[in-house]
């Protein structure tokens, strides 16, 4: 059967599905994790833990959330056999590990390296906040994480601490060269800018990234904060961040294929004094996820697991689908496989909806926050 790109086809509800249990796709449908678009799932995010270090103001409230019971989340074994069906039946081509915070996890390591044993071509990354990355990127570099991304907001104590509620900007940047020390390349910040606290730091924080060799990318703030508090009108849009950008940097499209990736790329000259002409060579790349203001949904490539082994097929989808139940009642390869493909075939055209626009009348807040999905 030909999918095409924007033509649904029919979504066919089972009248005795279980919650937790996707209906069955057509059963002429393609192999591998397509959905009704047409879209092909290659890149797989998949969350170790719900539970973080940090309570960043846009992400979890101050007092935290309550986390996962120990047996309700995913064993070392049952990561490594989860995303062995993925590579070796459903066409995963890349693994990003989130949280949460990974490195909270005490058996990562070991993780990371029966994962490379399995699939020694598989590109294996992580994102972290840095917390404590500085004591583990050499052994993840040797157990076999391919490059990193860290979470940085920004380089000074007092805003750092306002916007994670934690003292640990030193360990942070401790980490982040750990990682460029390690290998872990190339090294990737994540910077969430907030109107009036570190929106006007951007140029500063794009600076520095430039002259240590990091690529930068800054990322709308998205409707996934615990205290349910985000807004359209007070996030920082992406035309507001190349706006910002352009105070010191002339930025021109880079020109790679994005090929699905979040991230628009620019490259990045220093703009000349008194004028709005670059001056020099490129410096670097920066990018910008503009998830809610030019939404990239249509080449969307990723499938989610979190960290209990529950199936998102978008970031913003209110349905999720048991893996984890499936394989600890005992089912095959190929059962976990065709649950798998059934809960992507569902997956909505864009942010959870059958249409695009975070700041539609019915879009619906998931109820889960980014930590307690996995990024």
């Amino acid at each position: 059967m030909s999918v095409q790109l924007g033509m649904p086809q029919p979504r066919e509800e089972a009248a005795s599905a279980l919650p937790g249990v996707p209906a069955p796709r057509p059963a002429d449908a393609p192999a591998g994790l397509v959905d009704r678009y047409g879209r092909r799932a290659t890149d797989m995010r998949l969350s170790l833990t719900d539970k973080c270090n940090l309570r960043c103001t846009y992400c979890m409230p101050a007092e935290g959330l309550e986390w996962l019971a120990k047996q309700a989340v995913m064993s070392g074994a049952e990561i490594v056999r989860i995303v062995r069906v993925g590579v070796e039946q459903l066409g995963v081509r890349e693994l990003r590990l989130t949280g949460g915070e990974p490195l909270v996890r005490h058996d990562l390591v070991e993780i990371i390296s029966a994962l490379r044993t399995n699939h020694p071509d598989l590109p294996i990354s992580m994102t972290t906040n840095g917390v404590g990355l500085a004591k583990k990127a050499a052994a993840l570099k040797a157990a076999g994480l391919t490059r990193i991304n860290v979470s940085l907001d920004s380089l000074h104590e007092e805003t750092f601490a306002k916007l994670t509620r934690r003292p640990f900007l030193d360990q942070v940047l401790a980490g982040v060269d750990a990682a460029w020390d390690a290998g872990l390349g190339p090294v990737k910040l994540n910077a969430v800018l907030m109107r009036g606290i570190n929106d006007l730091e951007s140029p500063q924080l794009l600076a520095w990234a430039l002259e240590r060799g990091y690529e930068l990318r800054f990322i709308e703030q998205m409707p996934l904060d615990a205290d349910h508090g985000w807004t359209r009108r007070n996030m920082i849009t992406a035309a507001e961040i190349r706006q910002l950008l352009s105070r010191d940097f002339v930025l021109s499209p880079d020109s790679r294929a994005r090929d699905g990736a979040p991230a628009e790329r620019f490259d990045v000259r220093r703009r000349a004094a008194g004028s709005l002409e670059a001056d020099g060579p490129v410096l670097g790349t920066v990018g910008i996820i503009a998830s809610v203001t030019e939404p990239f949904c249509a080449d969307c490539r990723r499938t989610r697991i979190t960290a209990e082994g529950k199936i998102m097929s978008c970031l913003f989808s209110r349905e999720e689908f048991d893996l984890l139940g499936l394989l600890r009642s005992g089912a095959t390869d190929d059962e976990l496989a065709q649950r798998w493909q059934d809960a992507m075939w569902l997956k909505p055209k864009a942010h959870g909806m059958d249409h695009v626009g975070l700041d539609a009348p019915d879009f619906v807040q998931p109820d889960r926050s980014m930590s307690a999905i996995g990024g």
